[in-house]
């Protein structure tokens, strides 16, 4: 925008604008008269009004009156004026220049103020959203936690080994479950902030998912998930942390919005100078006219089940521009989703790994 170049900058711009388009009224001087000269004046200052401040504005408003005083009222070359009526004239062209500059300057502030008062109420929506949002993702873990801990204490005596077991693995998955909402909290705030910058070291993708695979097993009880990498694959320059929560998010989104028996497959290659990973699934696919959607901060497509704060694919994309690189999504023909990711990176070879 011209109103967030500098002061002198404006000035510069708008005197140069102004005298242009009075050279150009002066050249055809002989085929329009001065009043006509007034309003074409008036309309460049009103231009300078959309976007230049107020004081280069009041000045632009000046200039144009005492030009057009001087190079077009008759007598001209003089900034005296003989006939009342010019006179009138030029008093009212100067005072409609400055009101109408100082007016468009003014709209432009208000307009300014209700964007950002619009801006605030959509936050406050959007937070308030993951407020509610959060008070039930959050509740029911620590209710589980409570529940089960609250179990092993008081019927420690008469319960079998077999219930102790699984009310711990019931607190293993609610902990889990806390820690992974928390993490995606922390996570959107080092996004925000803007202090999130990779840490790039050779990495092993197929270590990398099978790391992901064991992390969500408590989940894939009823799905499965298929690790598709060939075992030769080079190592790659990114940072692991990043990466993985990413593909951990994309894999967990996954095994939660997916039916049953669902399979989910982490594949990976080298393609353009890009690393390239996809997770793809055989589920039910995203609606079309949702799927531009889906990596907006606490969105949630319509008609899913409850849960989910909407920030895991958010994440993600905020991870992978990290690295400069892009992710995508496409619906699969015969039924599923998949996500792309393509990170530039290097490769390893022998050299390179002597190098280190």
């Amino acid at each position: 925008m011209l109103n967030r170049l500098p002061k002198a900058q404006q000035y510069v711009y708008g005197i140069l604008f102004v005298i242009l388009v009075s050279a150009i009224c002066y050249l055809v001087s002989d085929f329009i008269e001065y009043k006509i000269v007034a309003l074409i004046l008036l309309f460049a200052v009103s231009v300078m009004a959309m976007f230049f401040d107020i004081f280069p504005v009041i000045l632009i408003a000046i200039l144009s009156a005492l030009i057009w005083d001087f190079f077009f009222i008759p007598p001209k070359f003089t900034f005296y004026i003989t006939q009342p009526a010019d006179i009138l004239m030029f008093l009212m062209y100067f005072i409609i220049a400055m009101v109408n500059g100082v007016l468009n300057y003014k709209t432009r502030q208000w307009e300014k103020i209700a964007r950002k008062r619009e801006e605030q109420r959509t936050t406050l929506a959007l937070y308030n959203t993951l407020l509610n949002s959060l008070s039930h993702e959050l509740k029911t873990p620590i209710s589980t936690i409570i529940g089960a801990t609250d179990n092993l204490k008081t019927d420690k005596t008469k319960l079998l080994e077999s219930d102790k077991d699984a009310l711990i693995t019931e607190i293993s998955k609610a902990a889990l479950r806390l820690n992974g909402h928390v993490e995606n909290l922390l996570n959107m705030s080092r996004l925000e902030s803007g202090v999130i910058k990779p840490f790039r070291d050779w990495c092993d993708i197929n270590e990398l998912a099978y790391n992901v695979k064991n992390q969500l097993k408590e989940y894939a009880s009823k799905h499965t998930i298929k690790i598709d990498i060939k075992e030769n694959l080079p190592l790659f320059k990114i940072d692991a942390g990043l990466i993985s929560q990413s593909i951990y998010n994309l894999v967990y989104n996954a095994l939660i919005y997916t039916p049953y028996n669902s399979v989910i497959v982490m594949d990976a290659f080298y393609k353009d100078k890009n690393l390239v990973i996809s997770v793809q699934d055989n589920g039910n696919g995203f609606p079309k006219n949702e799927k531009e959607k889906v990596f907006e901060k606490f969105y949630r497509l319509k008609n899913s089940k409850t849960g989910g704060t909407g920030l895991g694919l958010s994440i993600v994309e905020g991870f992978i521009k990290a690295h400069h690189g892009t992710i995508s999504l496409e619906n699969i023909k015969n039924g599923g989703a998949k996500f792309t990711i393509a990170i530039p990176s290097e490769k390893s070879d022998v050299n390179n790994l002597k190098n280190e």
